[in-house]
């Protein structure tokens, strides 16, 4: 792969580096609005008779809750993992193009 395009494929990867970063603060900061509710309804809960239809309705929308901080969990596991990847692959490209940089001075050094 010649200078150029290395070069291109380094802006390329950066870039979606950056998308997955930014994926990523998004669903954290949507995991930390549902740990704010999830602790509003706790709170709530407390001044409930355990066995009273609100705190029952309360129990299954927390019980939902967590369901989706879970799916976010996982959504964001995978984001992470591709994030790895392309931070592997953006330290290859590096490499080749120090690789590319060093004989272009032997050549004309």
């Amino acid at each position: 792969m010649g200078f150029a395009a290395s070069q291109a494929r380094y802006l390329m990867l950066t870039a979606r580096k950056s998308d997955l970063e930014l994926q990523g603060q998004f669903i954290n900061q949507a995991r930390m609005a549902l740990a704010n509710i999830t602790g509003q309804l706790f709170n709530i809960s407390a001044n409930l008779e355990p066995e009273s239809p609100v705190m029952i309705a309360l129990q299954a929308r927390i019980a939902s809750l967590q369901q989706i901080d879970k799916a976010l969990e996982l959504q964001l596991r995978r984001v992470d993992t591709q994030r790895d990847a392309v931070q592997t692959e953006i330290d290859a490209v590096r490499k080749v193009i120090g690789k590319n940089i060093s004989s272009t001075f032997k050549t004309f050094g």
